[in-house]
Parts: C-alpha cells; structure tokens; sequence
C-alpha cells in the first residue's frame, strides 16, 4: 500500500461488519466507509458506541472527514452516516442505483408519501466509473450489482473496498436473493473485481470466519482468484448461478433486515416521528 494512504478496520461483532476510515496522510483528510449504528432489536434503541469508535479514532489522529462511504443500503446492520456527519461532516453518498432500491422498498413499507425514490436523502450519487478525492488521494466508484442492484465499490489508491459483492476467500460470495439481486449480476460484478490487478488489496465488508478461525477482512485479488470457493478462476457463470441459486434458497433473512432497510434508505436518517415525537419502524406481515 502506498505510504500515502492509512487504511483503519472497526469489527462490529454482533453484525460481523468490518468499517474503515481511509485517510490521506499528506491532508489528514479521510473517509468513513459503511458506518454501523448499533441496534438492540429486543428494546428498540438504537446506540452509538460503534459509530463512537470511529469518531475516537478520528480525533485521535486530527483526521477531518470528506466523505461517508455507503456500499449499499445494508440488510444487516443500520447506518450510522447521519450520526457521524452530525459531529465531523462529510458527505453522505452511495450509488445512483439506490433509486430502485428505494422504490421497491416505499412499496414494501408503504412509506410516507414524502419520501421520495430519488436518491435526494444522500448528498452525492456516485454514478458507474465516476472519480473523487479523498484530500489528495485519487478514488473511483465502481458499480458492482448483483446482491442488489446499488452496491458499489470504491477504489483508493492499491486497495478496493468491495461491501459484500466479495467476501474472504474461505467464505465466497454474498447472497443474490434480495429485491433486485441478481446472481448472474453479482457473478459478473465480482469478475469485475477480480480483473482489477493482483496485487490489488480486496477490503471486505463482512467476515463470518468460518471454522472458528479470527476475523479477517483484508486479501488480494489474487488470492481471491486462486482460492475463493465461488468464483475462483475455473468456475464458469452458470456453475456459480447454480449454486448461487440452491444456496439462496437455504438461507433465512437477517435479523435486521426489516428495521435496517428502513434507516439504510433514507441515508441514515431514523422515520420521521410521529405526532408523540417518537419515531416508529414498519413491519410487513405476510409481504416477504
């Protein structure tokens, strides 16, 4: 990695999210990447200490914040973007794609009819391709569909933070069954990926360390070509659909899926509150 760049892991153990604070050494200028906001499903508060982390951590080093990564509207965990940008700024931003998201989602949710599907609760719209600076460093935002059709990658330098289009080798690939997936999409978006070159670092979003070994989130492109069990160098994309497809159909939906999409489309921000100021989440029944 280039002496320009530090690149800084906080593990958030009860959703299994790796979030990084990517900073430039020359500016101390940096950027949050998916932000957790702690959330006890039982009670219904949320809490800051993860987001707190990254906040000390921040201070600790004089970094000022450019950008609030999102690599997608999470179905894991909320967001803490908003928490964050309220102390140290930043913009928030995610790919043009979360329109559809958002779409599908105020259908799922009947949600208010001021919430509009256009990306306007984000501060920036990364569309495919599109470059940006984290002070002087150079990045791209790349288009990477496939688990939904927003996620995107974003590439700093010799490392690329992936979200969950990749994970370590050990462990594969993300689910394609959400809304909007597309296991063919995701197939091609993680070869995508690995045509970047070898040496690139691979920063994932997610570790599910397998077989009782340590969390682990960073690898390379080639190792992911060499060892990843899905979509290693000689398996084909029908095989991988297969797969994909029969997996898919094993797995139950996330704890959080239906409270964190809530938050994760709106950027962020909790529902409007009611008229007792207390805000409510949606849930579905029968929809899913």
């Amino acid at each position: 990695m280039s002496p320009a760049v530090t690149i800084q892991a906080f593990v958030h153990g009860q959703s299994s999210t790796i979030t990084y604070v990517v900073s430039d050494n020359a500016t101390r200028r940096a950027a949050v990447i998916d932000p957790v906001l702690d959330f006890d499903v039982k009670s219904g508060r949320t809490g800051t200490a993860a987001a707190d982390e990254v906040l000390a951590h921040l201070a600790g080093h004089a970094l000022s914040v450019d950008w609030i990564l999102e690599t997608h509207a999470h179905a894991d965990h909320l967001s803490a973007a908003r928490h964050l940008q309220q102390r140290v700024g930043g913009r928030v931003a995610i790919g043009e794609h979360i329109r559809e998201v958002q779409a599908t989602f105020k259908q799922l949710f009947n949600l208010e009819r001021a919430f509009l599907p256009d990306g306007s609760q984000f501060d920036h719209l990364f569309g495919d391709g599109e470059t940006f600076r984290i002070g002087g460093l150079d990045a791209q935002a790349l288009l990477v569909p496939g688990h939904t059709p927003a996620d995107m990658a974003y590439r700093v330098g010799d490392a690329v933070f992936v979200g969950d289009t990749l994970f370590m080798p050990d462990v594969g690939s993300a689910r394609a069954d959400f809304p909007g997936g597309d296991a063919r999409a995701l197939y091609r978006s993680m070869r995508r990926l690995l045509d970047l070159p070898p040496a690139t670092r691979v920063f994932v979003c997610h570790d599910y360390a397998p077989d009782g070994r340590g969390t682990r989130w960073e690898t390379t492109v080639a190792e992911q070509r060499a060892r990843n069990i899905h979509v290693r160098d000689g398996i084909d994309e029908d095989t991988f659909v297969a797969m994909r497809t029969a997996r898919d159909a094993t797995l139950g939906m996330p704890t959080l899926i239906l409270p964190a999409i809530q938050v994760n489309v709106r950027a962020g921000h909790l529902p409007p509150a009611d008229d007792n100021g207390i805000s409510y989440l949606r849930i579905p029944l029968n929809a899913l």
